[in-house]
């Protein structure tokens, strides 16, 4: 099985539609950071733009508490945030523009019932600066691609650094670093599907929407280089698409039945387009995770093909599972966030 790992499914920045899109600066300053790549290392210092908007439109891309927070510089009350508690092995990225920020195995229980780490995932990716609020001088932290708040830092850490890096738990978007596993059930594991079929928001819909469906996320694949921004995606220079991965238990839903709910949603004859959305961004791909999931993705299409169930050839692609780059937060779930609805139609 391809892709158990949290370095398979990451966080990258992106905006939600094209007036939202316009918010954001390209030729803002660019900062030099470490990300994680595919094969389960960090990159060594790469460049990446800073993420630039209007604070009109983080309050549209944020919830209310997430805008307080990382924002207007507020503070969620101890005990109360989602990850004081939380142990899970994976990755803390940021929610503002899904920047990698600390790693689990870099947490530890500092009592103060805030997230505390003593190191980021690396220097480069957050900064500080002097906080004077409250009648009191502290370093703030802040990410470094988009400048949101997330914290303080102070010195009374553990060893090796001896810092404590005190996070709101609003600040963070957290990836788990099995996605196999079972959240309601550790005995149980999960499978791994990945399809591509137009714009994502309709496609996840549609997936949530079939029992035996744990989860479902969107994000790119099956292009070239690590951590692709929805600009460089859209400019059509780096052949990802936009994609659903899904995870679902095979006791419930089978592969197969997956691949029926595929080839209904979309049409699967447009080359590099689905409706009026156009562009190798929006193109009918299987990215199978195992042989067996290859073998069953040729057959249906095969079968599709002798029964002339389209007027046209179809195009769709299958090809093998690569590193899939996770869609910001407020792309996930985006009609159930927002209602309306996609232009998938079950046929």
């Amino acid at each position: 099985m391809i892709g158990n790992s949290w370095f398979f499914v990451v966080m990258l920045f992106l905006v939600v539609f094209s007036p939202l899109m316009a918010e954001t600066n390209s030729a803002s300053a660019v900062i030099n950071v470490r990300v994680p790549l595919s094969n389960g290392t960090f990159s060594g210092e790469i460049p990446m733009k800073k993420v630039v908007k209007s604070e009109a439109v983080w309050k549209k891309l944020l919830t209310p508490e997430q805008y307080a927070v990382m924002r207007d510089k507020g503070t969620e009350r101890a005990f109360c945030g989602a990850f004081y508690d939380h142990h899970q092995p994976g990755l803390y990225v940021c929610a503002c523009c899904g920047l990698p920020l600390y790693a689990a195995d870099a947490k530890f229980e500092s009592g103060t019932g805030w997230p505390s780490f003593f190191r980021p995932v690396a220097d480069g990716n957050i900064s500080l600066q002097t906080d004077k609020s409250h009648g009191m001088e502290r370093a703030e932290l802040l990410c470094a691609r988009c400048d949101a708040h997330l914290g303080h830092v102070f010195d009374d850490g553990p060893k090796p650094t001896g810092k404590r890096h005190c996070l709101n738990s609003a600040s963070l978007v957290f990836i788990p670093a099995d996605l196999t596993r079972d959240p309601k059930n550790a005995s149980k594991t999960l499978e791994l599907a990945t399809f591509g079929a137009g714009c994502f928001w309709g496609v996840e819909e549609m997936f949530r929407a079939v029992k035996g469906v744990q989860d479902a996320a969107v994000g790119y694949t099956g292009g070239k280089g690590e951590w692709p921004s929805y600009e460089d995606v859209c400019s059509k220079g780096t052949g990802h698409a936009e994609a659903v991965l899904v995870r679902f238990d095979p006791e419930q839903v089978s592969y197969k039945e997956l691949l029926k709910v595929f080839w209904e949603i979309h049409d699967p004859t447009q080359l590099n387009a689905q409706g009026p959305d156009v562009g190798d961004q929006y193109r009918s791909a299987i990215f199978f995770h195992s042989d067996k999931q290859k073998a069953e993705a040729q057959e249906s299409k095969k079968e599709l093909e002798e029964k002339k169930v389209f007027s046209k050839p179809v195009v769709t692609q299958i090809v093998p599972a690569v590193a899939f780059f996770r869609a910001e937060e407020y792309h996930q779930r985006y009609f159930e966030k927002n209602g309306g609805g996609g232009c998938h139609i079950r046929r």
